[in-house]
């Protein structure tokens, strides 16, 4: 990958913005050589399939976030690696050409000029040069083919994303000013903002998440191109929405990139419970910036994901969309109550709900949705236990109540905390911690997180006499407050527990109840 000769002096480019020419610079040059020595340390077989389009009379480069990640140096890494790569090639040349090369091949992406196609830990997927546009009225793009790697380019989302590195003679391309951008840590659109937005809208959510990822700001004309035309993105599909949010989430800091989906419009179009948190903040400041505060906790609560090992394969998702979410039920159950006070009665009840119909809306799946609206109903629980003078039957509803999301729970409650009162928030973390060592300890000794009542349902009919029916579930549902409150009681104990319970029963009273 490293032979290859150096362009001359008066090999030259279109300057930032698509006017004029200009010589390659020392700059280019460099970047150049980067990516060339990148990609020969992390897949070298990558000019063997250089190699092989241009014998077969296609162009290849290496084109997008695998330019930019090489010049980033975060090209590649442990375990697998996806390398993205524009061609000349129509779509079954490219399918021939990397049965050939990889170990596996996949088409899923066919209808978008896209193959995929595995060798070792390196995952490419090739696509022939394009053109994506909206139809004004549908929720997918037109895939139109192109055939010059400058066209395909132009059609890239921000300038950093639109330079590519010609194969196999290892030549850069940069026709868009994209390496100048990315030194100045800037998201700008290699077309004008408000043609490349319209052309796929998608592109307003794509820049937050790249100001998630990259800590980079959107450039002036992006961001009155955005908020101008945030309403366009209501026609992109909500998995297409979905999928940049996660990936927006899964940013080691999300917030500069919610900031930017807030600021542009954009969350009014996606998610609009996120700009409603922003309530006013009335002149005696009887409740704090709840907007700010969320973007505190969810900060707060990645900080705690190793502590609780929540997700061994990377960020955890469920917990950051609760963390966010937590408080989207206040701004409909506010009031103001007399002598100044202000409250949010059960927001946390009415906020599942809200959450479950937003996430449902945004088609994440049902467990995630299910997982993450739990969580936000449960995240005032510990708060409802005042001082910590817990008992051991609130100590098993807490862990029956969360169930698995308990290392959850406990991560977002502790991260709930964001008062500036040091003595206050150092109790609060005290408690937490008392109550820990509670629920470990009661573990220990009840198996707490397989809770059950002494008596099974077959035990139930046996010693009362009953058939199956809903009887025997409300004797069961009895029989599991008793454990809860009581813990473990032994057999003899359970059994007068159940038949006192069944005395005050109307239906033992009726034979063959």
């Amino acid at each position: 990958m490293t032979d290859h000769a150096d362009p001359t002096p008066d090999d030259s480019h279109p300057s930032p913005g698509g006017g004029g020419r200009r010589e390659r610079s020392d700059a280019h040059l460099a970047a150049e050589r980067r990516v060339l020595d990148d990609l020969a340390r992390v897949a070298p077989a990558a000019a063997e399939l250089g190699r092989r389009f241009a014998a077969a009379g296609h162009e290849l480069a290496l084109v997008g976030g695998s330019v930019r990640d090489a010049l980033l140096s975060r090209l590649g890494g442990e375990g697998e690696f996806d390398l993205d790569f524009a061609t000349s090639a129509r779509p079954e040349q490219t399918e021939r050409l990397l049965a050939s090369w990889g170990s596996a091949t996949w088409d899923a992406g066919r209808a978008f000029g896209t193959i995929g196609a595995r060798r070792g830990p390196v995952v490419v997927e090739v696509t022939t040069y394009r053109s994506d546009v909206y139809d004004p009225e549908s929720r997918k793009p037109v895939v139109a083919f192109g055939d010059t790697l400058d066209g395909d380019l132009s059609r890239r989302d921000f300038t950093v994303n639109a330079m590519a590195l010609r194969l196999p003679d290892g030549v850069f391309e940069d026709p868009f000013g994209g390496l100048d951008d990315l030194a100045a840590g800037y998201l700008r659109t290699p077309v004008a903002a408000e043609r490349s937005f319209d052309d796929d809208p998608l592109r307003m959510m794509r820049g937050a998440r790249f100001a998630a990822q990259l800590g980079f700001d959107l450039a002036p004309e992006a961001l009155a191109a955005a908020s101008a035309m945030a309403e366009r993105l209501s026609i992109v599909s909500a998995e297409r929405v979905q999928a940049e949010l996660v990936k927006l989430l899964r940013a080691v800091d999300p917030v500069p990139g919610l900031r930017v989906l807030v600021d542009a419009g954009l969350a009014a179009v996606v998610l609009p419970e996120l700009p409603a948190l922003q309530l006013e903040v009335d002149e005696h400041h009887r409740h704090k910036d709840v907007y700010e505060h969320s973007l505190t906790v969810l900060r707060q609560a990645i900080e705690l994901e190793p502590q609780y090992e929540l997700d061994t394969d990377g960020p955890d998702v469920v917990l950051r969309l609760a963390a966010l979410l937590h408080d989207i039920g206040k701004p409909p159950t506010r009031r103001f109550e007399p002598g100044g006070g202000v409250s949010f009665h059960h927001h946390e009840v009415v906020g599942a709900k809200m959450t479950a119909r937003r996430l449902k809306a945004l088609k994440f799946d049902k467990e995630t949705t299910k997982q993450v609206a739990r969580l936000v109903e449960l995240h005032l629980r510990f708060h409802g236990y005042g001082g910590g003078q817990w008992t051991d039957s609130a100590v098993r509803r807490y862990v029956t109540d969360a169930g698995p999301l308990l290392p959850r729970l406990h991560a977002l409650t502790r991260a709930d905390s964001t008062t500036r009162n040091k003595r206050r928030a150092d109790q609060l973390q005290r408690t937490y911690d008392e109550l820990e060592v509670r629920i470990a300890a009661i573990r220990e000794q009840e198996q707490l997180d397989a809770v059950r009542p002494e008596l099974d349902g077959a035990a139930i009919m046996r010693l009362l006499g009953i058939k199956p029916g809903p009887v025997v579930g409300r004797a069961y549902k009895h029989m599991l407050q008793v454990r809860l409150d009581d813990g473990i009681l032994g057999e003899d104990a359970a059994r007068e527990q159940l038949l006192r319970w069944w005395a005050e029963q109307p239906e033992s009273q009726t034979p063959d109840a």
